[in-house]
């Protein structure tokens, strides 16, 4: 079983009278890829740099295999970090590039060396590369060194922040199945910045969503796609649709909610015990590509009529007016109801693609 390596305790950082990450609580596990992940702004990148010790933390602890290391000087903590530019050496070649740390630290004898930057240039499918300059290097290739100069030093954790943000879309995915391979296979723990939800969902054994400058919720890629805990998440992970609607009966697993002439069945929030009750208002949000189109009446739909329709190679995107709401259904290949612009149809969803949540103050305003 993982052991905790790295545990944050109710750490606190200002910018002057700006409170920019507020009471940050959680534990990394040894061997982990955990992502942190939240919109441009949300204190993200500040949360690295601060386990790094490039930022001092105003109040709380960072405890690395039990101690104490918020007053460390960065290079005198166990962590190595990856930034979004590689920050490579231009007048140094890709072997002195990756033998740069081991030689200020003295801990490795040229012949030793030698074999170990051999190691890690192979551990990224680097190898012969040794006399390149960085600027004959492409960006993933680039990447790969920086990676490489870090894990010579062997951290307990290394830090990635937003190291795919420069590449273009094909060699982004293609590098996001490289650094899981390559975690996996060194062992190392990760800890990977983003605001990309679905970099953070493909990659990430555990995803930490924050937004201004709050843990909202920690869990597997799994139970924050499935079960978010509040409409921050709900609205920030996944394409779905979300509106308000009337609570008729509010049960403990399950609810009975209107929209108009409709009332339908959906799970509640396991956050939402006792903050759901019959008679006030909700928030239904529905997975897109968990809808169906049905052209006959079915049970625990809704009845709208059909919008607009668009064809997006394999992927339809059907729009549907239910009562003053638009929703969006994501259907892949041919659709169970050959409907047209004005028809009547049906909108019901997998039971796991809908939850319901409490209405926040101020959800409106943010565009929720």
């Amino acid at each position: 079983m993982k052991q905790p390596l790295l545990a944050l305790v109710n750490l606190n950082k200002y910018y002057g009278d700006v409170h920019v990450l507020k009471d940050i609580t959680f534990t990394i596990n040894e061997g982990e890829f955990l992502t942190l992940l939240g919109p441009s702004g949300c204190g993200k990148t500040t949360l690295l740099r601060c386990i790094a010790g490039l930022e001092r933390i105003q109040s709380g602890d960072i405890l690395l295999s039990g101690t104490s290391i918020k007053d460390l000087a960065p290079n005198k903590r166990n962590v190595n970090t990856v930034f979004q530019n590689y920050a490579l050496f231009p007048h140094l070649n890709v072997y002195d590039n990756i033998a740069y740390g081991p030689r200020m630290k003295k801990s490795l004898g040229e012949a030793a060396l030698k074999q170990r930057v051999a190691e890690v240039l192979e551990l990224v499918q680097m190898s012969g590369y040794e006399q390149r300059m960085p600027h004959q290097l492409s960006g993933g290739q680039r990447q790969r060194i920086a990676i490489a100069r870090a894990l010579i030093n062997e951290p307990a954790i290394l830090l990635l922040d937003e190291p795919l943000g420069a590449l273009d879309l094909k060699l982004r995915k293609h590098m996001q199945t490289e650094l899981s391979r390559l975690q996996r296979k060194t062992g190392t723990t990760f800890v990977y910045v983003t605001h990309d939800q679905e970099e953070a969902l493909n990659m990430s054994d555990r995803i930490v969503v924050i937004d201004q400058g709050e843990v909202q919720q920690l869990g597997t890629p799994r139970e924050i796609y499935n079960n978010p805990a509040n409409l921050f998440v709900t609205s920030f992970i996944g394409d779905r649709n979300i509106f308000p609607v009337e609570v008729v009966e509010a049960g403990s697993q399950y609810c009975r909610v209107r929209l108009g002439e409709n009332v339908v069945t959906v799970r509640r929030s396991c956050s939402a015990q006792g903050a759901l009750r019959a008679g006030e208002e909700a928030i239904l949000a529905i997975l897109m590509d968990k809808m169906r189109l049905s052209c006959e009446a079915v049970e625990n739909a809704f009845k709208g009529e059909v919008l607009s329709i668009h064809y997006a190679g394999s992927q339809i995107r059907i729009e549907v007016k239910v009562l003053d709401q638009v929703l969006t259904i994501v259907e892949y290949q041919k659709t169970d109801c050959d409907c047209a612009v004005g028809d009547t149809v049906y909108a019901a969803w997998e039971e796991s693609g809908a939850i319901l949540l409490p209405k926040e103050a101020g959800w409106e305003e943010r565009g929720w």
